[in-house]
């Protein structure tokens, strides 16, 4: 009896060591433990024409359970999404995907929970982003009419959503007439606010364009073409005709403006070559130079210069690949002493209802002007008639060209017309007289389109 009390005694003791050594249920419990959320695509999410679906992953550690909630913009509540867990390694990932269309798009925002004993949850931000709608305006080749293996220079803009788009890659390809397709040529990347030029040798007569084959984020695009014209290089003749100096007589310390067409043999315009302008003093025999101009498409330049001494004015063309050089007769202009100004201060001129018409214009179309010249009479504006020129600045040009004047009659009407080339601003400019201090008009920008 006394020997089964203590084996009795024995094992209640062991017992009671055991339990004092395992531990207790709070003591075991592990708080849950969460990743950062993966998304595949990352942010930001571009949508272009189909909706994407977005994966989000995340893994937990010691977690029953887990959910993940999307919030979009401007709400305050977010809704969850499916998940489905898989083993990864001692741990679990969670998976989970939506759809997201261009009318989602915004800054959306995440939140993560791993339930287990206790709660972890990790949240962060991302974007979706409609694609970038893109346009190449402005594209143009020059000079139209060029040698074969001339240079010739391809220039224009990129826009993504009617802004500059800087960085980009943009092609610049080639179809020569008769052939059915265009064929890379080089290519450019675009720089401040999308503007983008590059020079290209001519072979053959055909078209030229950009083209932008899109990114992650913004759409393909592709200009207006531009023809070029290639004629076989031979030595030509060339001529600078309707050579002009005016006014004559001038005013000393006023513009002269000079005006003249470069023609090469055969008697075509040679566009996109430099004319220079030329001075000779009276009683000297040397002929300085004094500015320069490129001619148009048509052959044209247009240069001024400040009036200091009477003597002879002339151009002078130094040739290029294929043609001569070439001097045009000289134009002697009379320099005077400019007239007092009367004592009685001026009044105030202006040039309103200023007009550039048809926008856009084809090029090589006449493009035509309207406006109105008025001066202040004793407090009311009347119609005058006076000169007033007419200027016009390229896309991309730093100073204004004259163009040619036009006079207005008693209503103060104003109208010229010019062939249109190039895209570009223009303006009237009323230089003022004797009574009248001198007005521009507004700038109006006309497009040039192929």
């Amino acid at each position: 009896m006394l020997q089964r009390i203590r084996v009795a005694a024995i094992a209640l003791a062991t017992a009671a060591g055991l339990l004092a050594l395992a531990p207790s249920a709070s003591a075991a419990a592990k708080a849950p433990s969460i990743s950062d959320v993966d998304l595949s695509p990352g942010s930001p999410v571009v949508v272009f024409d189909k909706p994407v679906t977005v994966t989000f992953t995340f893994t937990t550690g010691d977690a029953k359970t887990a959910e993940l909630q999307l919030k979009p913009p401007g709400l305050s509540v977010g809704t969850p999404v499916e998940l489905k867990p898989a083993p990864f390694g001692l741990r679990t990932k969670w998976t989970g995907t939506k759809s997201f269309e261009a009318k989602d798009a915004g800054k959306w925002s995440f939140l993560a929970i791993a339930h287990g004993d206790g709660e972890k949850s990790v949240s962060g931000t991302f974007d979706i982003q409609k694609a970038l709608v893109t346009k190449i305006v402005d594209f143009g080749a020059s000079p139209g009419q060029v040698d074969r293996g001339d240079l010739i220079r391809v220039s224009g803009r990129l826009q993504a959503d009617g802004k500059g788009y800087a960085g980009a890659s943009v092609a610049i390809t080639f179809r020569e007439k008769g052939a059915d397709a265009y064929r890379g040529v080089t290519s450019v990347t675009t720089g401040r606010d999308g503007w983008f030029a590059t020079k290209v040798r001519a072979r053959a007569t055909g078209y030229w364009r950009a083209e932008f084959a899109g990114n992650k984020e913004a759409r393909a695009s592709v200009s207006d073409s531009d023809r070029v014209d290639v004629q076989v290089r031979h030595d030509r003749d060339s001529r600078i005709t309707g050579f002009d100096a005016a006014p004559d007589p001038v005013d000393k310390g006023s513009r002269l403006n000079f005006t003249g067409t470069l023609q090469a043999e055969g008697w075509r315009a040679l566009p996109g070559q430099r004319v220079s302008i030329f001075f000779k003093a009276d009683g000297s025999r040397r002929w300085e130079y004094v500015t320069s101009d490129e001619t148009n498409r048509d052959g044209r330049f247009w240069a001024s210069a400040t009036a200091e001494s009477s003597g002879w004015w002339r151009a002078a063309f130094a040739g290029t690949s294929g043609v001569r050089g070439s001097v045009s007769d000289a134009e002697r202009v009379t320099v005077v002493e400019p007239t007092p100004p009367p004592t009685a201060d001026k009044s105030a001129s202006r040039v309103i209802k200023f007009n550039a018409y048809p926008e856009p214009v084809k090029r090589g179309k006449y493009l035509k002007f309207r406006g109105k010249l008025q001066i202040d009479d004793s407090g009311s504006w009347e119609g005058y008639a006076g000169k007033v020129a007419l200027y016009f600045k390229p896309v991309g040009a730093h100073k204004w060209q004259y163009v040619k004047t036009t006079s207005s009659g008693d209503s103060g009407k104003l109208y010229a017309r010019v062939k249109a080339w190039k895209s570009g601003s223009w303006k009237f400019v009323f230089g003022g007289d004797d009574d009248f201090y001198g007005d521009s008009s507004r700038r109006d920008y006309v497009r040039v389109k192929r």
